[in-house]
């Protein structure tokens, strides 16, 4: 199998996950709870670890990748809190939802898989064997790719046809990074230094949007399942990155 043929298996998985939130949108706390655990999980188990490889072959300071995280987790931050979330009035609605942060994050997203896909592709470029393996852990956890684009877009009020239109992006977005390596090499130092900032934009997704919206509408599910499902998915990216290592 080569580069493109298993990003084309990431655009199934993605809109694959995608279609699974959209059906049991109901049961959205439970889903946000698990999506946030695999995101937590993919940056402590995936990101992290690739960074500091990158930076011990290359011989890099890998602070830089650690300062860039802060700057993506302050900046999505300040995004959302200054221009994005109208703050001051948040106490005159009751159901007060903002479509634009759920866009935000959702391109956030694309973004981290438009990487994926580009991972794939310098994977290829090292040997076919260490390809496949960073293609099916990439496979693996865009299904909940899917499920997160989703799930952002509908918890904070955007219509079934626009979350569809911005699942569409992320599923497209690996299969285009895949396909662009064929013309570049990216260079060490630019990938350790964007992949610390993609970790930030996910750990503030996760810790401090995802979270908190499935634990204000968990409805009558308890607290004890919503966190056991969070550690699931921290669990689940665990043994993926684990069994693809």
């Amino acid at each position: 199998m080569n580069v493109i043929s298993l990003s084309l298996v990431t655009l199934l998985s993605t809109l694959g996950g995608g279609l699974f939130a959209l059906k049991f949108n109901d049961r959205l706390h439970f889903i946000l709870s698990f999506t946030a655990g695999v995101l937590l999980g993919v940056v402590s188990f995936d990101i992290l670890p690739e960074i500091f490889t990158v930076a011990h072959e290359h011989a890099l300071d890998p602070s830089r990748a650690m300062v860039a995280l802060v700057v993506g987790f302050l900046l999505f931050h300040s995004l959302e809190k200054i221009f994005l979330v109208h703050h001051s009035h948040e106490g005159s609605y009751v159901k007060h939802r903002h479509p634009r942060v759920g866009v935000l994050s959702a391109l956030a997203l694309a973004g981290h898989s438009f990487m994926d896909g580009v991972g794939i592709g310098l994977a290829f470029q090292v040997s076919q064997s260490v390809g496949v393996a960073v293609a099916v852990a990439v496979i693996a956890h865009d299904f909940c790719d899917g499920i997160n684009t989703v799930g952002l877009m509908l918890v904070h009020g955007n219509p079934r046809r626009r979350s569809l239109l911005m699942l569409l992006l992320d599923a497209l977005a690996p299969v285009l990074g895949a396909a662009s390596t064929l013309a570049f090499q990216v260079p060490p130092p630019l990938l350790m230094v964007y992949l610390g900032f993609f970790a930030g934009f996910l750990l503030y997704i996760s810790a401090s949007d995802i979270l908190p919206e499935a634990h204000s509408q968990k409805g009558t599910a308890s607290t004890i399942s919503l966190v056991s499902l969070t550690c699931l998915g921290v669990y689940l990216m665990f043994v993926v990155v684990q069994m693809a290592g």
